[in-house]
């Protein structure tokens, strides 16, 4: 037998990689088909039928309420509307999860390394509680025991004259549909974004003139801000924002668990760079905040990237115990759907594909920040 020399294109490494994932591939193709044939088989000898044509019929609707909409709906909509209120539903919850739990894991991370021994106490009983609880207890805590204790809507916790808490949820100033209104949100929105491009360019003069130019005059310009009003008649809340306790209840229970995990993510990031760095960056004569802020903290992302996206698929991954506390997300709707209608493997691939859709965006995006962040070596 005559063995292939050693020129040949089996032992090229680029060879031998695409070879290995073609064969992977086709493995993973043989499996699914496998389920697949095995499902239809199950269709057919119990007599159903496979299919998501219901979802967009007009004449089977939907029949139920859903307490949390964003977007017009009632129980006359078809399946595909429920399903699309659900959707959003998890976006909301996922989106503003992700923001405030990595704005407060940092937080709660250079609290655990502060000098202050007080605030260093107080980040590690926090980090310590929260990690070693689960988070459905946690969100039966807010549910149960904050927001439904909360008082009744016409006897609301009142704050800055605008913002009312009750057990119905969060009320708060929201700005009117006026075009001058959105014209100058999106200016602050510029303007803050700017501002904090300069900063890093370390132009703070220019950033506190532009800040100035840019936000205080629409602000001066006036924002028609259509608040929150308590209705004297039927002691009702009107107009506004309004955050239901179920919202209210998963995004706190999310952010804080979640919070808790990147924390610890951050400190170690912070301690793996080379403590010569911090007494490089003093003996230059940088104050602790810039120390942090331009040598320390760039040097730490590589590090703290990975596992923050991993702790950011776990959140989208967690939300949906929305259904626990009767948030309607895609779970909850789903669920309701399969309930209905029978149609529960239908209703479990929408799930599935729904959450590894998510998964990977944000898996990409946070590969892409890696990879802006990864240091370069020469």
């Amino acid at each position: 037998m005559t063995l292939p020399q050693k020129n040949s294109f089996w032992y090229d490494e680029r060879f031998q990689k695409i070879f290995l994932q073609v064969i992977i591939l086709l493995i993973v193709c043989l499996i699914f088909w496998f389920f697949g044939r095995n499902l239809v088989i199950n269709f057919q000898r119990l007599r159903l039928s496979f299919g998501f044509g219901f979802l967009f019929d007009p004449d089977r609707p939907a029949s139920f309420a859903i307490g949390d909409s964003p977007i017009p709906y009632s129980p006359t909509d078809t399946y595909f509307r429920a399903l699309l209120v659900g959707l959003l539903n998890s976006l909301r919850i996922m989106i503003s999860g992700i923001f405030l739990a990595i704005s407060l894991g940092i937080v709660i991370g250079l609290g655990r390394l502060s000098d202050n021994w007080l605030i260093r106490q107080l980040a590690t009983i926090y980090v310590e509680t929260i990690r070693n609880t689960p988070l459905l207890l946690q969100l039966f805590f807010w549910y149960f025991a904050v927001f439904l204790k909360l008082p009744k809507i016409e006897d609301s916790l009142e704050f800055f004259g605008s913002v009312f808490l009750n057990n119905s949820g969060v009320y708060l100033p929201f700005p009117t549909n006026s075009f001058r209104t959105w014209l100058a949100l999106a200016i602050i929105i510029l303007g803050i974004i700017f501002s904090v491009f300069l900063s890093l360019k370390n132009k703070l003069s220019l950033c506190l003139t532009s800040l100035l130019i840019l936000v205080i005059i629409p602000l001066i310009w006036g924002l028609e801000w259509q608040s929150t009003q308590v209705n004297p008649l039927n002691q009702n809340i009107d107009f506004g924002l309004h955050l239901s306790s179920e919202f209210a209840t998963l995004l706190i229970g999310l952010t804080v668990y979640t919070a808790a995990f990147i924390a610890e993510t951050v400190r170690g990031g912070i301690q793996s760079v080379n403590r010569g760095q911090w007494e490089a960056a003093k003996a230059l004569g940088l104050k602790p905040l810039l120390v942090m802020r331009l040598v320390i903290f760039p040097q730490a992302l590589p590090v703290i990237i990975p596992p923050l996206t991993n702790e950011c698929l776990n959140l989208v991954k967690n939300s949906s115990l929305a259904i626990a506390i009767g948030y309607n997300d895609i779970y909850a709707i789903s669920s309701t759907i399969a309930n209905q209608t029978g149609k529960a493997v239908e209703m479990l691939i929408v799930v599935m594909g729904t959450y590894l859709f998510f998964n990977l965006v944000i898996s990409l995006i946070m590969n892409q920040l890696n990879q802006r962040v990864k240091i370069q070596e020469r």
